[in-house]
């Protein structure tokens, strides 16, 4: 069995998402799983989770740093917009029983297989308004908690089509006009990469405004190493350019190990945690939320 850790100076704080490997074994027993490795843990829905499970393995050293802050609802539509905040204060309360600093949202609730269930490929001069004003509500909740909400880009191309303020430029525009510590980035490069590419220079452009990054490869959305995308570049960059957030590794598992009876999943995170593996130097600039 691989034994892959996070070395204890590493430049960024490493994370998985527990919905997308060792999907053979219960949740519970994921989160497990990932700990064990020195990485965080990220996940979906928390409506269906056991709260008070999670949050006694915090005993254990287990760190839920993101979950999804919203249930239900949109940016835009006057209902859309009202079960969005409604259920985004219902995710706080959840957020502060497993004491997970991060709550992820997107421009519009996603249904069955990513699709969104209020799709608007094309928004309005009034729509980009009424989104920043939606999102300047959502931070001031977030500060009165003492959480962080996080927007997410999206691709249209492949996963979710309809999805409105998708893009990378989108949510950094949308981040950076509400202006709050409480509303960052949550900048997805395997998302980026599928409907814009040019990561290192969105990064370094992004730093400021970004409250973690989430990765996978290009196609097929499995661990870093299994695409297109240089990611041991991309690590590099984000050193050098001083970022000191999450990396968090939301992709599904493929390959083997070396002997061909690694399971999967463990082998995915051995490439992940080599692939982000960076020795901690002096920050050279930049601003972000860890």
């Amino acid at each position: 069995m691989s034994t892959v850790t996070v070395p204890r100076d590493n430049a960024f704080t490493l994370a998985a998402c527990a919905e997308m490997i060792f999907q053979d074994r219960p949740f519970l027993d994921r989160v497990d799983a990932i700990a064990s490795r020195g990485l965080a843990v990220e996940m979906w829905d928390w409506t269906n989770k056991d709260l008070d499970a999670l949050a006694s393995r915090r005993a254990d050293g287990v760190k839920i740093v993101s979950m999804t802050g919203y249930v239900q609802g949109d940016l835009t539509t006057d209902d859309g917009i009202a079960r969005f905040l409604s259920t985004a204060e219902q995710s706080l309360v959840a957020a502060e029983k497993i004491d997970c600093p991060r709550l992820n949202v997107h421009g519009t609730g996603l249904g069955e297989g990513g699709i969104p269930v209020t799709a608007n490929a094309h928004p309005t001069p009034s729509d980009w308004l009424r989104a920043a004003d939606t999102l300047r509500r959502l931070a001031a909740l977030g500060e009165r908690a003492g959480r962080t909400f996080t927007l997410e880009n999206l691709n249209t191309a492949i996963d979710h089509p309809g999805c409105p303020f998708a893009t990378a430029a989108d949510t950094h525009a949308l981040v950076a006009a509400v202006g709050s510590p409480n509303l960052r980035m949550n900048l997805d490069l395997y998302h980026a990469q599928t409907g814009e590419g040019d990561l290192i220079r969105r990064c370094r452009s992004s730093l400021t405004w970004i409250g973690e990054i989430q990765v996978a490869d290009v196609p097929g959305r499995a661990q870093p190493g299994t695409g297109e995308i240089n990611y041991r570049a991309i690590a590099t960059a984000l050193e050098t350019m001083g970022y000191r957030g999450t990396v968090a590794m939301e992709a599904f598992a493929t390959g083997e190990g070396a002997d061909g009876s690694t399971p999967v999943s463990e082998t995915a995170l051995d490439e992940f945690i080599q692939t982000f593996s960076v020795t901690l130097r002096a920050s050279v600039g930049g601003g972000t939320i860890s």
